[in-house]
């Protein structure tokens, strides 16, 4: 990955993060890598991104599949963020307080109007499958 793709997508998800709305939740995430359609972050589970439980709280996980494979959607080619029409996630294990999770995005399709993409929450540690995520975006005209 180039150092201004690196910057640029950094640059995405600060701006993400920036504003006084909710994705400012966003804003522990870091990149680690990124190729056009593909991008990986990761998190650092904190206190203030759990449940009652103590695990990682499933509607951050949620946008974490939205914003995470937004940034891979827009790098692509055609570079456009969409508006979202679907997502499905299906949480399989806990994370805990200080478990780090890598967040990988593919973009799986990029048609005319709608784009698919998945999204693997995966224990960095341990490798298991935290969530799995699918989202579909309209892309407009």
């Amino acid at each position: 990955m180039s150092s201004l793709c690196t910057k640029t997508l950094r640059l995405m998800l600060k701006s993400i993060t920036e504003g006084s709305g909710f994705d400012r939740v966003m804003s522990k995430v870091a990149l680690v890598s990124a190729s056009p359609g593909k991008v990986i972050c990761e998190l650092k589970v904190e206190e203030e991104h759990t449940n009652r439980a103590g695990t990682l709280h499933g509607g951050l996980t949620a946008t974490l599949v939205d914003n995470v494979s937004t940034v891979a959607l827009l790098h692509t080619e055609r570079g456009a963020p969409g508006v979202s029409v679907d997502m499905n996630i299906t949480y399989m294990n806990a994370a805990k307080i200080g478990d780090v999770i890598l967040i990988t995005a593919q973009v799986l399709k990029q048609g005319k109007s709608l784009a698919f993409a998945t999204v693997d929450l995966t224990n960095k540690e341990t490798g298991k499958l935290v969530a799995q995520g699918r989202h579909t975006k309209h892309l407009g005209h």
